[in-house]
């Protein structure tokens, strides 16, 4: 069965809020132990009983029957007794993170790891019955497969058991405490570490901005490694966020798939080109544009106006800087194949378009902008975020700073004294002196 098709129908095999009233028996003697019953009616007139049971005392029930009975009235009662894991974490993910993340790459991500990696492991064991040793089962067998699997199945599973322990579906977060495997020699927890081999030197950056001149994906690559912003920002830019006079960009919205919209309700062009949030409150900023992309910016709009007076019959005007000729908005993946052919082409590392975001934080770390004022304009809530995710620290040990004199000129404004500010705030890099032409 579908993977997604089946975690929709798990919140009704649960009986999570299905329930439209139920009965609470007494306290009484169950196997030479205390207990007492549930039982849960249905719409359809089906009832469900849920035993309680192996109290020593009759307080000690008693007690459990009123926090029971609290639970119930709340609509947080599940049957916990027989709830296997695998249909836990499908209440989990479908009830809690798909609402929470709003993003729908999120959401998918991690049903992928669950269905792929702790389903096959966990799945068809009693939520009461895991432990420790399992944890440890999980993470090898992940870390057989990837480190970065074995790091998210690790993030999921911590997150999913200490919701559950909120639930009361289990005691204890077992996955508390438990490493990963000293093999797998991962970094901390939701950290990542760009390693030199990812970024691109400031020569590589003059030589791919140039050579990117005529491609279809020039302006692309100049707001990334040059702004800095994400994939999903730059194909949902719209003229209206460009402030032409103060030559400043406020970042509004990302284009990606809408998590709460059915597929059914949308054409299928458009099912990753929806206008969505920002990826987190952060995400959501005004920085500077830098004048070799206003030029970009200003050249692009004229292709623009020329496109929709020619195609003016067929010409979709939504106001996308990053459009087709037809005014059709980009998809994620567009710039995919035109970038690695300029890679090959240009003679230049095979990185992915992401490290693009990595080198442009790294060179501004290099030139002294500070790590608080790259978190803004780069959209993270924390500098920590920046540091651990995007910067090539070892760069930071191996680049002379003397052979980026003429590049910090250019990019970081001067006092008096012909000193290097320590104000960065508003900084972003102008490198249009080293591009030709």
């Amino acid at each position: 069965m579908n993977c997604m098709l089946w975690m929709r129908r798990i919140k009704m095999q649960l009986g999570l809020e299905e329930y439209i009233s139920f009965e609470v028996k007494n306290v009484k003697k169950i196997k030479g132990h205390f207990g007492f019953i549930v039982i849960l009616k249905y719409n359809d007139g089906l009832t469900k009983t849920q035993q309680h049971a192996g109290f020593l005392t009759k307080e000690e029930a008693n007690r459990e029957r009123e926090i029971t009975i609290g639970h119930l009235h709340e609509r947080k009662y599940l049957v916990y007794g027989t709830v296997l894991f695998k249909d836990y974490i499908g209440h989990w993910l479908d009830d809690i993170i798909r609402n929470r993340v709003g993003s729908y790459n999120t959401y998918y991500n991690y049903n992928s790891v669950v269905c792929n990696h702790i389903i096959p492991v966990l799945g068809n064991k009693m939520m009461k019955m895991i432990n420790t040793a399992d944890i440890v089962r999980l993470y090898r067998k992940a870390g057989e497969y990837s480190k970065s699997v074995a790091e998210q199945v690790r993030t999921i599973i911590k997150t999913c058991l200490e919701y559950a322990v909120k639930e009361k579906a289990v005691a204890v977060n077992v996955a508390l405490g438990v490493r990963m495997p000293k093999s797998l020699n991962t970094g901390n927890y939701h950290s990542r570490t760009i390693e030199s081999k990812n970024t691109l030197t400031l020569e590589q950056v003059k030589k791919l901005i140039e050579g990117s001149k005529g491609s279809k994906i020039h302006l692309m690559i100049l707001f990334n490694v040059v702004m800095g912003l994400r994939c999903s920002e730059i194909i949902g830019i719209k003229y209206s966020d460009i402030d032409f006079v103060e030559q400043k960009l406020t970042v509004r919205r990302q284009l990606g798939r809408d998590i709460k919209k059915k597929d059914s309700e949308l054409d299928a062009k458009t099912y990753t080109k929806q206008e969505i949030a920002t990826k987190t409150p952060s995400s959501m900023r005004t920085i500077d544009i830098p004048d070799i992309v206003y030029d970009a910016i200003l050249e692009q709009r004229k292709w623009y106006e020329a496109s929709k007076s020619r195609r003016s019959k067929y010409f979709l005007d939504l106001d996308y800087v990053c459009c087709s000729s037809y005014g059709r908005p980009r998809s994620k993946n567009f710039h995919f194949q035109h970038f690695k052919k300029l890679l090959k082409d240009l003679e230049l590392p095979d990185v992915r378009w992401h490290d693009l975001r990595g080198t442009c934080a790294t060179i501004l770390l290099l030139n002294g902008m500070s790590p608080k004022a790259i978190a803004e304009n780069l959209g993270h809530a924390s500098e920590i975020v920046t540091i651990d995710n995007y910067i090539d620290k070892s760069k930071l040990s191996v680049v002379k700073l003397d052979r980026l004199d003429s590049f910090i000129a250019a990019v970081v404004p001067m006092d008096n004294n012909d000193k290097v500010t320590n104000d960065f705030s508003k900084v972003t890099p102008d490198i249009s002196e080293y591009i030709i032409g």
